[in-house]
């Protein structure tokens, strides 16, 4: 499963704020933060599960679920990556910008 995917619904990035902030939580902990079944909680909770995002471990009758912080590291070496790229473009433009201004000063 991509990360990417399983980050694409808005549902599941509330699972993952949820996770971060409160560290584990079971599923019934997890159910109840949603207007929608458990059922379809649960679906979110198996493709986040599937891309590695979150781990869960069975505790008696309990599925306790935890952020695997490893995983978005995927997600965080993507967003430098691409941050860079764009500095490097506005960089580029900010010269050709200041180039432009300038020439415009000397036509004066």
């Amino acid at each position: 499963m991509d990360v990417f995917y399983a980050l694409a619904e808005p549902r599941r990035r509330r699972i993952i704020e949820l996770l971060a902030s409160n560290g584990q939580l079971n599923a019934t902990q997890i159910y109840g933060r949603f207007d929608i079944t458990a059922q379809a909680v649960s679906q979110h909770l198996r493709v986040l599960l599937d891309a590695g995002i979150v781990l869960m471990r069975k505790r008696a009758q309990q599925h306790i679920y935890e952020l695997n912080t490893a995983s978005l590291s995927e997600v965080e070496e993507w967003i430098r990556k691409n941050e860079r790229i764009w500095n490097e473009r506005l960089d580029t433009l900010g010269d050709v910008l200041l180039e432009e201004k300038k020439k415009a000063y000397k036509r004066r």
